[in-house]
């Protein structure tokens, strides 16, 4: 990885909104610690970061703007100048300015966390990794839930989780743990 100046903490849809149980039982029970980690240390550094907040276009669902859930998780609202960019698809990328941001600060490499592994975070994961970022998706500070396949079955939350970082790792980011990011701080 390139030096801190160059590198920003991604958080992706750290929203109240997950907590829904109409999204079932989430993997990782660390999630939430191990996120807050990474942002008290970059905050604690002086490091940028980003958050980028879901807008569900979707009836009834929790993450709609004018929903509770839209809300970030309290530990995850923005403070003093960092930038907040609100998407309506999975990927931060599409119909927002973060690209643009990123390159007019000189931001070259990403460390990505957030909800939910297989959707936004992997989306915007393959996209930063498209667009030529030096990528790190920190695999216990994303998470995501069960999900039906074509099929009926239902493939369990962990299963998901693994897979879709097994589908990213080596192609379009590495992944290490929180504990491997913060011992190289």
């Amino acid at each position: 990885m390139e030096s801190s100046k160059n590198r920003t903490l991604l958080l992706i849809d750290c929203q109240k909104g997950f907590d829904d149980p109409k999204w079932g039982v989430r993997n990782n029970p660390n999630f939430e610690g191990n996120t807050q980690s990474l942002i008290h240390h970059w905050r604690h550094e002086g490091r940028d970061i980003v958050h980028v907040r879901h807008s569900s276009t979707e009836e009834g669902s929790p993450l709609q703007p004018d929903a509770s859930g839209f809300e970030f998780y309290d530990w995850a609202i923005p403070v003093n100048d960092e930038k907040e960019f609100v998407k309506n698809v999975n990927s931060g990328f599409i119909g927002t300015t973060l690209e643009a941001y990123l390159r007019e600060n000189g931001m070259t490499s990403l460390v990505i966390a957030g909800l939910t592994t297989n959707h936004c975070v992997s989306t915007t994961v393959r996209m930063a990794g498209n667009f030529g970022f030096d990528v790190v998706l920190v695999s216990d500070a994303c998470a995501t839930f069960p999900r039906e396949s074509p099929d009926g079955d239902i493939i369990g939350a962990d299963l998901i989780h693994t897979t879709a970082l097994a589908s990213l790792h080596g192609e379009f980011c590495t992944v290490k743990t929180c504990s491997q990011i913060l011992n190289n701080l």
